[in-house]
């Protein structure tokens, strides 16, 4: 079995199945010395109880699963519980008991925390959430993922969650940060504009094949900044997929030979009120 994933739906939890006891008799399995990929999805009332039992657990049985690689915690679709309702907790303590950990997916972001944000051998790291708190982003940026290829983050809206600025996200794109990363992820934002003029000739597009700003509220302003850059034109793929372009910037791009996603158009909305990102609730 290379991957497994656990949950406690709506029925299990009424009759007091708890998300520990499916993950001990996992690891009790003999399955778990060559399980590869673990999903954990609702743990039982998400909207009402955090994740740290799962995080306990899998730190506490850390040595049963020692082909892990890839880890989702938080797998969950809108029916059983909203993004901005599942409840987090701190997941630092799964990056430093699983060391050979390549990929770690995150969705929600309430009571979300990072510490300690440090892994030698993560490839890959994606938090899906409605609105990112800073303090999430900064353990991100002052943290040491040297390996880090691939980084995508869903930053949201204030009203989930996302209390910074562009002054938050910066420190993400300063050179050096992540020597490895060539798929960068800045989406689902409400200053996508901001962010796209902010990345457009910043120096880690250089080594980046892919850029993914979709999702948000990019507009002709932001559209322009990149459309404008050097290093924007070098890139394998852009994603701006789900955007507030007017049809003369999208014929522009499609005149442009850039090889970028444009799809999802949500209207050329000139009032910045009437700009939702796509995942919020």
């Amino acid at each position: 079995m290379s991957e497994c994933k656990l949950f406690v739906d709506y029925d299990q939890h009424e009759n007091g199945v708890q998300i520990v006891d499916l993950i001990e008799k996992l690891a009790d399995s003999p399955e778990s010395a060559q399980l590869e990929s673990l999903i954990i999805g609702d743990w039982g009332g998400a909207y009402e109880h955090d994740s740290s039992p799962v995080v306990e657990s899998l730190v506490r049985l850390k040595d049963r699963f020692p082909q892990l690689r890839r880890l989702f915690i938080g797998d969950m679709s809108y029916e059983e519980c909203e993004v901005s309702w599942i409840n987090q907790s701190n997941i630092g303590p799964i990056l430093t008991a699983y060391p050979e950990l390549t990929s770690l997916t995150i969705k929600g972001s309430t009571g979300l925390s990072l510490d300690p944000a440090s892994h030698e051998k993560l490839e890959e790291l994606v938090i899906i959430c409605g609105g990112l708190g800073k303090e999430v982003i900064a353990s991100i940026s002052e943290g040491s993922f040297k390996s880090l290829k691939k980084l995508e983050l869903y930053l949201g809206v204030e009203d989930y969650g996302f209390d910074g600025g562009l002054e938050n996200i910066l420190p993400l794109i300063e050179p050096g940060k992540f020597p490895q990363l060539t798929y960068l992820g800045l989406k689902d934002s409400e200053i996508q504009d901001e962010i796209a003029i902010a990345v457009a000739n910043a120096p880690i597009v250089d080594q980046l094949h892919t850029l993914d700003l979709s999702m948000g509220t990019l507009s002709d302003e932001g559209a322009e900044a990149l459309l404008q850059s050097e290093k924007v034109k070098k890139l394998e793929f852009l994603d701006l997929s789900y955007h507030y372009m007017s049809d003369k910037m999208m014929k522009r791009w499609q005149e442009s030979g850039i090889k970028a996603d444009i799809s999802d158009h949500q209207g050329d909305a000139e009032d910045e009120d009437y700009r939702y990102p796509s995942l919020t609730e």
